[in-house]
Order: C-alpha cells, then structure tokens, then sequence
C-alpha cells in the first residue's frame, strides 16, 4: 500500500522520558521521509511539543498500575505468557478498551510499540502491524518471546553489530530479525570538541536512581571536593533542565546512567562519560553498561556512583577520544527506524474496508479450529 499519508500509532511507555523522546524523532522522520501521521499512544499526557503537520493526535490511557494490585491480587502475568494483566483493574480494562477503539476507528497502517508486550499482542490481534521496539537485557523469558515473535519487524536502538551482545540468550532466528538502527537521539551530532573549559554534567533520569537523593547530594558534594577545578552542572528528576543539549555541549565529562536515551545524547554530543548504570528489569542498564565496558568507546564504566577517585576518574575521561561516539550514533537512527516502519507498511496488503485508509497485511486462509 501507499505510504503517504499513512497514519502510523506510536505507543509510549511511560517509565522515565526516553521513550517520549525516542517517538517525538522518530514521528518526525516518519512525516518528513514518507508523509506519515503519528498519533501517540500513552498514558503519558500530550507533551506540550505534540504539534505539527507530523503529529497525528495523541490518545492519552488509563494506567493499568493505578492503584497497584494488593499482595492478594495474584497471578498478574497469566502463567508468566504476559507480563502485567491485573485481574478486575479498572484501568487494565479501560486502556485496553480505548486502544481497541481508536485501532477500529482509525486503522493504522502500523503501530509502533515502545514497549509493552501486552499492547503489542492487542495490536497484532486487531489486524494491524506492529513495529516492536526492543531493549537491552535478557529478553528471553516466555512474554517477550511471544512479543518478539508476533511483532512484524524488530528495532534496536544501537549500531548493529551490538546486537547479540546486548541481548544474549536469544536465539540466532530473532536477533538476526532485529535492525539496529544506532543510538537515537533527539538532540543532533555535533562534532565540536568539549569547550576545555573543565566542566562536569551530571545528568539523572526520570527512571530512579538506586542511591537515596541525599545519598547522592553526598556523593556529588564529595566528588566536587576531590577535584576542585572542575565545575559540576546538575539536571536530575530534582533538579531538572529543558536545556539538556546545550548542557551537554558545554560539558567537557558526563557523568549519567546507562539508559537508552542518555547514552544517545552523550554520544550525539561526543563527550566522554562516567558511566553507572542503573538496577533495571530485565538487567536492561547492566547489559548496555557491559558492553560499553568491553567495546572501546569513550566511557569510563562504573557499578555504582563513586564515592572517591574523581580526580584521576575525570582525568582519564579526558585522556578518552570523543569521536569514538560516532560508531554508536551518527545522528541518522530515527531515519533508518523511520525506514523500518515504512517497509512494513510497504508490504502489508489491504484486506476488506480499510476506513481511514491505512492498510492490513493479506493473510492466508485461517484454518479451521
């Protein structure tokens, strides 16, 4: 089917931002490569940025975690072939119900799904094509192979030839399904060198920290102490900055987590980092902290936020060639997603009324059962 003027759904998981952000470049790519719509999909709010001949709507869920399931809930995995279906939630069901609607009226020609398996099974099961976002970490539990499995086409967001490493255990058949389309970030490459100016960025995340906040203050007050000629910059869930790209430009070392989206913009600012990731489901920061270890990029690898040693730490991310970043991000990844989404609408056929216009993939026969 015809791409122009296709609209594509993009859902958004709605822990920490990167995600958010990760569909705002990739939405806009979509409009300015194949004359896509996106609408979000979320339980997230529209973001105030949601605007534009790219922007399709946005479709604002019910939380399926609000409230949490009491201890006397049970079996919130349904044999462990899912990973969060709450028996009686009100909110399960009203977002199930919501996204049911909008599939049938709208009829996308694809949904992107960053991340849950659950939506990604809904929107399979409607009819529609699903692009499934994948993490870092072992994914090979029965859920996310069913996922992994029914998803039309697979991205990672890392260079290629990271892609068995970051997700182990997974058989060859479904690695070798993923594109990895490089490190996306929403702020461009630039290859200006650091300022020189001795300048530090610690950048948080909106996904929790293992420390305590006044475990961190210590620790940050410390490390400014152990190396008085350096200025610190802070932007955390505290502490935040909407300036984050000219912070990170400004910055010589940037002290941040091993999520997704932080390791893309550090990348796209080439600077050298400190690296401590973060406890995550699925070991998602351990396993992209392990391969930055091992690969010779421009990052110092810490298990956790160091209490001393910042003097000698922040000389050797000095010591450290920036431009290494360029084999992770160099800057064209929400291109190539873009790309990714386009194929598979490409190659979906269209099957009896198709209402706004968008299209289903020609399948055979169903058996009888």
């Amino acid at each position: 089917m015809s791409r122009a003027g296709s609209t594509i759904g993009y859902y958004v998981h709605h822990h920490g931002r990167g995600h958010l952000h990760r569909a705002g470049a990739v939405a806009r790519a979509l409009a300015q490569r194949h004359g896509c719509t996106v609408t979000g999909l979320s339980s997230f709010p529209r973001p105030a940025d949601w605007r534009g001949p790219w922007a399709g709507g946005w479709v604002e869920l019910a939380r399926d975690d609000d409230p949490v399931p009491g201890p006397g809930a049970g079996d919130v995995t349904a044999g462990g072939r899912l990973h969060w279906v709450p028996r009686g939630h009100a909110g399960l069901s009203r977002r199930t119900a919501q996204l049911s609607a909008w599939l049938d009226a709208t009829r996308p020609a694809a949904v992107v799904v960053d991340v849950s398996v659950e939506v990604s099974l809904l929107v399979r099961l409607h009819g529609v094509p699903v692009v499934g976002v994948v993490l870092p970490g072992e994914r090979t539990d029965p859920a996310h192979r069913l996922a992994l499995d029914t998803a039309d086409a697979l991205v990672g967001c890392w260079p290629p030839q990271v892609t068995g490493s970051v997700l182990p255990g997974l058989p060859a058949e479904v690695v070798d399904r993923v594109h990895g389309v490089g490190g996306l970030s929403r702020h461009p490459v630039t290859e200006e060198p650091p300022p020189g100016a001795r300048r530090v960025l610690f950048l948080g995340g909106a996904g929790g920290h293992d420390l305590l906040d006044h475990e961190i203050d210590a620790r940050l007050d410390a490390a400014r102490a152990q190396a008085p000629g350096w200025t610190w910059e802070v932007a955390d869930a505290r502490r935040w900055r909407p300036d984050t790209g000219s912070l990170l430009r400004e910055a010589d070392v940037v002290v941040t987590h091993t999520g997704q989206n932080a390791v893309a913009e550090v990348a796209a600012a080439r600077r050298p980092a400190v690296l401590v990731p973060q406890r995550r489901p699925h070991a998602e920061q351990a396993t992209t902290a392990e391969v930055l270890g091992d690969g010779g990029w421009p990052a110092v690898v810490e298990p956790e936020l160091p209490a001393d040693g910042w003097a000698g730490r922040l000389e050797r991310c000095l010591a450290l060639d920036p431009v290494g970043w360029a084999r992770w991000c160099d800057g064209r990844a929400a291109d190539r997603f873009a790309d990714v989404v386009a194929g598979v609408v490409g190659a979906a056929g269209v099957v009896g009324d198709t209402g706004a216009g968008a299209g289903h993939r020609r399948t055979p026969e169903r058996s009888a059962s």
